[in-house]
Order: structure tokens, then sequence, then C-alpha cells
């Protein structure tokens, strides 16, 4: 299995992701900076968290437009498989990669802290390892991760399965109490229509090695190598 990790300006998880694809796949994913309108053929492209551009205009609205983007949506339009995490996130829905928007958290303060998410569906090439219904304990670090679609968009999402987790307690129960943001349905992440291209924001490369305090995120890169080697 290739991966490719993209990183754009203001990145600071690309190293996160290398790390994580490292482990599981034993090889070294390509680093490829934003400005490479071209790279080469691989079998997952990640899209890093991070402050990319500093915020500036919407999050991920300026890494949307960078050279390398127009190369990425080709690829994810033919099948490749682009996994976003938080600024990636953002990233993928400003390209139209995946539906909906990230607003501001409805509390107007960064979230930073370990928090639940019950897994929707283990029908996917990113979530094989899990159980459907599984509760897992992820980190967020976002200021703007208030997912929006419209409601005709929110239909659409839950009526094609295309919603990969939710917020949730530790005892797996999704409601407002358990909502760090304010997002629709607690919807922590989503798939495009295809299902090969998944936005979250919560942060599974950094819950991949127990010396970090633990490896709930470590059955995604799993899933990914299984389905993609």
């Amino acid at each position: 299995m290739k991966a490719a990790v993209i990183v754009f300006p203001g990145s600071n998880c690309d190293r996160d992701i290398q790390v994580a694809l490292r482990q599981s796949m034993g090889s070294e994913p390509q680093m490829v900076w934003h400005k490479d309108a071209d790279f080469d053929s691989v079998d997952l492209i990640c899209l890093p968290g991070g402050f990319s551009y500093g915020d500036y205009l919407r999050c991920g609205a300026m890494s949307a437009k960078s050279p390398v983007m127009k190369e990425v949506i080709a690829r994810a339009n033919k099948g490749v498989p682009v996994l976003g995490i938080c600024n990636g996130f953002q990233i993928l829905a400003e390209s139209g990669l995946v539906p909906g928007a990230l607003m501001r958290n409805a509390g107007l303060k960064f979230v930073c802290r370990d928090l639940h998410l019950k897994v929707e569906r283990n029908d996917s090439i990113f979530t094989s390892g899990y159980a459907a219904g599984q509760t897992i304990r992820i980190p967020v670090a976002h200021h703007d991760g208030n997912y929006f679609v419209d409601s005709e968009g929110l239909k659409a999402l839950e009526d094609n399965n295309q919603v990969a987790f939710r917020y949730c307690g530790a005892d797996g129960t999704v409601d407002l109490a358990n909502n760090p943001n304010g997002s629709l349905n607690n919807i922590a992440g989503v798939y495009n229509a295809k299902g090969n291209v998944l936005g979250m924001m919560p942060h599974p490369e950094r819950l991949c090695d127990a010396a970090l305090g633990g490896t709930d995120g470590r059955a995604m890169f799993e899933s990914l190598v299984a389905a993609l080697s």
C-alpha cells in the first residue's frame, strides 16, 4: 500500500498522520507539498489537521484552491480513497468532496479534549476494524467544527448512511449533552456519496499508540491497510 499526506502551510498534524501510517503500513508515506500539482500514484490520500493559511477567510477555503487539490479532486472522483481530518475535513467540504460546511463552534470556544464517538457503520474501508455501534475515544481540537448542511442535504446523508461518526457519551448516548460544537445530529464525520472520501473532525491519528494514552484510532489505519494492500 502507498499513501500520500498533503502538507499545507499551517498544517500541524501531518507528522502525526505520517507516524500512524508508518506504523500501520510498515513503510513511509509520501509527503506532498501543496504547491505540487502532481504526485506519485498512491492508494490513499490524507489531508491533515492544523490551521492552513492561518484559517483566514474560512477554514480550509484557501487550501481548497491549492494547486495539488485539483489532482486530489480528480483522483477522488476516480475512486481513490481520501481521508480528511479536522482542517482536512474543512478542506474537503470547501472543495466539494464531502457535503456540508464546518462553522464556528456553537459555544464560540476552542474545544480540545478526548471525547467519545459512535461508529455508525463498519462496512467501509475506513471503519471495518470497528464494530457498528461501537463507542470509541478520540481527541478533538478545533474552533470551527460545527457541522452544518441544509435540511435536504441532511436527509440525504441520513437516508444514504453517509454519517460515519456521531459525538456521544461514554455509554454511547447520542444527545445534545455530548455534542461539543453544535453539529447537526451530533455528526462528527461524513462520507461522500461513493464512500471513498471521509471527512471527520476528531483526530484518530493522535490515539494510535498506547504511549499516547490510547489506541482507539489505530483501527482506522489498520482498516485502510487491510483494504488497500
